[in-house]
């Protein structure tokens, strides 16, 4: 618990330091599809060159920055992709997209989760169908490396990692979810396809590292590979530690599809 409170205190002083001109560098824009709207923050690479291909990635936020403001999404993530390192040697476009306060990235609960009632061509949530449609147009952009398209997400946007997973199995290169919750059963759609990360506190009480593990397993099962971390003593905030890891962003940018 000591080291995340002081884990917590460094990206505290860190968020701090980053002034308001360092946030705007998170372009705001919005995605219409159909009649409904979804907000999101885009970070363009360190001098960007139109003629020049990058990586993507997408970044799912937590329940707690739900909303319309078009901002709280970069509370926990938006500093680490601004830091000095990242800029410099991970150079790809950033998106931050912010899911509508009523509605979830996820449209599964695993309480109920089986193989007679979840189907993957089940509709996914509104704010997750955006996602999806956005990131279907986005990544057609010439500016776009194909290959190297990466996503991320925290406890909500964990499940919702898993989820986008499952409805996009060819788009991603590298998945990271951190303290999240997928369907087991369709962890064969992309388990040897997408190379996947697994982050949980192993004091999490407000969503089981048992579902992460679960998870990790059902990968297995289906054949392939994940990577795990299960941080000793951390509650939910894992996010904290997973930010500080020193080969978070090597291991993601990494990645790409053959």
């Amino acid at each position: 618990m000591k080291n995340q409170i002081y884990l917590i205190q460094i990206f505290l002083c860190l968020a701090i330091a980053l002034n308001a001109q360092d946030y705007k560098l998170y372009e705001k824009a919005t995605f219409v599809y159909e009649s409904d709207t979804l907000r999101y923050r885009l970070l363009k690479p360190k001098n960007y060159n139109p003629s020049e291909q990058y990586p993507v990635l997408l970044f799912l936020h937590g329940a707690g920055e739900r909303g319309n403001d078009n901002s709280s999404q970069l509370t926990h993530g938006g500093a680490l992709f601004l830091k000095k390192e990242a800029r410099d040697n991970y150079p790809s476009w950033v998106i931050f997209p912010q899911c509508s306060k009523n509605d979830r990235w996820p449209s599964f609960f695993s309480d109920s989760w089986n193989e007679t009632l979840v189907k993957i061509s089940s509709n996914p949530n509104k704010s997750l169908k955006l996602v999806i449609k956005l990131m279907d147009e986005f990544i057609e952009k010439k500016q776009v490396d194909k290959t190297r398209v990466y996503v991320s997400g925290l406890s909500m946007g964990g499940m919702g990692t898993f989820e986008i997973l499952c409805r996009r199995p060819n788009m991603f290169a590298a998945a990271t979810p951190i303290c999240g919750n997928g369907v087991a059963q369709m962890a064969k759609l992309y388990s040897q396809k997408t190379p996947v990360w697994i982050f949980h506190g192993s004091d999490d009480s407000v969503v089981s590292p048992i579902h992460s593990l679960r998870m990790a397993t059902a990968i297995i099962e289906s054949g392939g590979s994940p990577k795990m971390t299960l941080y000793e003593g951390v509650d939910h905030g894992s996010w904290y530690n997973v930010f500080a890891e020193q080969n978070f962003l090597k291991w993601i940018y990494s990645k790409s599809k053959k």
